[in-house]
């Protein structure tokens, strides 16, 4: 079994369409600034289905994700395939364009982006968390003047105390000869809302940070938006949960 979609005789091309309202015409006359997200989608799809075009089929996939793009490409090639007409070759071609953004996202970050305030911070890591499916903690080391000096992976999976261990964290902050750093993970259920073991783990990691000289700023856990949430993120300094 192979990711092809079975051909099917009854799709719309965009080539059907008039010309002057083909994604791909558009794109080379006016650039991708002028199109529509349906419209850049549908270049990536290609086709349609049953008398419809790729640009009807690729609205209707930003419908089936809230027209939120950043849940779009977060989706899994299961979830993709739930849109009449994405098969398996479609939702592959879709994760993989989708992934291949994040990782330009990742690289085309300014070399030593500014980590003054959580707002700021949170900004860079939403690139870096999104479309992951698992959790990660990250320690984003800074020098004296909040700038990043690198972005540390500590763990993968759930985190528990015994994962993040002050040693995993503080190595490379010596070694890198951070003056600061914030603590970074994910929750890809949505809910930035910190759990026990997250505080936990927070009170383990500050604790160390004193006694190596090295200070832990913040602890910053990033969600989405959604279900009357207006922050896709929580800081625990700004509830009060790491002081200055």
């Amino acid at each position: 079994m192979d990711y092809s979609d079975p051909p099917d005789t009854s799709r719309f091309l965009i080539a059907d369409l008039p010309s002057h309202d083909r994604p791909r015409e558009r794109l080379q006359a006016l650039g991708p600034e002028a199109l529509r997200t349906a419209e850049l989608l549908a270049i990536l799809l290609r086709t349609g289905l049953q008398g419809r075009s790729a640009v009807d089929l690729a609205q209707d996939l930003l419908a089936r994700f809230d027209n939120d793009l950043g849940l779009l490409a977060a989706a899994t090639i299961e979830e993709l395939g739930t849109v009449k007409g994405i098969g398996p070759a479609k939702a592959t071609e879709l994760r993989a364009a989708f992934h291949l953004a994040t990782r330009l996202a990742v690289h085309v970050t300014p070399e030593r982006p500014q980590m003054g305030s959580p707002e700021l911070a949170a900004d860079y890591l939403r690139s870096v968390f999104r479309g992951k499916q698992q959790e990660e903690l990250h320690a984003l080391l800074l020098d004296n003047k909040n700038r990043l000096v690198k972005d540390v992976v500590v763990t993968l999976g759930l985190l528990d105390r015994s994962q993040a261990h002050p040693r995993e964290v503080f190595r490379a902050a010596i070694q890198h000869a951070a003056a600061k750093l914030i603590l970074a993970h994910n929750h890809p259920s949505g809910d930035p809302s910190p759990s026990r073991p997250d505080i936990q783990i927070t009170e383990t990691l500050v604790a160390a940070g004193k006694l190596v000289g090295i200070q832990v700023v913040d602890h910053l856990v990033i969600g989405r938006r959604g279900d009357g949430r207006i922050h896709d993120f929580y800081s625990f300094r700004e509830h009060g949960l790491i002081g200055e």
